[in-house]
């Protein structure tokens, strides 16, 4: 079974207030699953919201030009 991480849990790893999570996730900025009255948040959720804000290319981007 993947991991899944609490809102509290991801507003620490991101040193935001838990506030700014449930933000993100009802702006679709992150994706959850609601279980009860708690979201929970996979690893890959988190993997994918990192990546849309990636601002530095990654290492292995093929989108870079050689010269």
């Amino acid at each position: 079974m993947a991991q899944l991480y609490t809102c509290a849990e991801v507003a620490k790893r991101y040193g935001v207030e838990i506030i700014t999570v449930w933000d993100w996730i009802r702006k679709r900025k992150l994706g959850a699953i609601k279980l009860g009255k708690e979201y929970r948040i996979s690893e890959e959720d988190l993997r994918q919201f990192e990546e849309t804000r990636r601002v530095v290319p990654h290492p292995h981007s093929t989108t870079t030009k050689e010269q």
